[in-house]
């Protein structure tokens, strides 16, 4: 979809700075931003942030947009809708700040299935090495790594991007195929 007349002009009124054109502009893209923060957590295993966690992660997307006079937004080269870049921009700092918050959940809050083991950070509270290592068995070599790049040693996808020479943006849809496979796999698992 492409970029509307309406966001158009309000996304000029904002880079001009003009009279009420940020509350303008919070006024449409709040529910939107809402919406991806809730979405987001919820796609990340959580199933309720409290209220404060889910203001203060809008607030900051918000500041995000205005900071260093509007850098994000001076960005946009209009190539989408603004709504859809927005959910983009709002979704990675979602995911952020539910990492800097250690709100983020991990690989094992997924109820019923051996793949909880995988969630551990500390080494002495995975409770069975050998099912952690038959599960991570399921995964190819790159995926193996990193999934307990991210969620056994807790590294962000920029690090993990780094480390494995793989584009960060592909790091996120790398770990969800993992994780979906190691499901399967624990679902056939005695550990419950």
């Amino acid at each position: 979809m492409a970029l509307s007349e309406i966001d158009r002009r309000l996304l000029q009124r904002c880079l001009d700075r003009e009279p009420r054109s940020w509350e303008d502009f919070v006024d449409r893209f709040m529910g939107l931003v809402l919406h991806v923060v809730d979405h987001t957590c919820k796609a990340r295993g959580l199933s309720a942030l409290s209220t404060q966690d889910r203001e203060d992660i809008v607030a900051e997307v918000f500041l995000a947009l205005v900071r260093d006079d509007l850098a994000v937004l001076r960005r946009f080269r209009g190539d989408s809708s603004l709504a859809t870049y927005l959910t983009v921009v709002a979704r990675r700092i979602s995911i952020r700040q539910l990492h800097d918050r250690k709100l983020n959940p991990t690989l094992g809050e997924v109820r019923g299935t051996a793949a909880n083991h995988l969630t551990k950070a500390a080494p002495d509270r995975i409770s069975n090495q050998e099912e952690l290592e038959r599960l991570l068995s399921h995964l190819n070599g790159q995926e193996a790594e990193i999934v307990r790049m991210y969620h056994l040693e807790g590294k962000s996808y920029r690090e993990i991007s780094d480390q494995v020479d793989m584009p960060e943006n592909s790091i996120g849809p790398t770990l969800s195929r993992a994780r979906s496979k190691l499901r399967q796999a624990g679902t056939n698992s005695t550990l419950r």
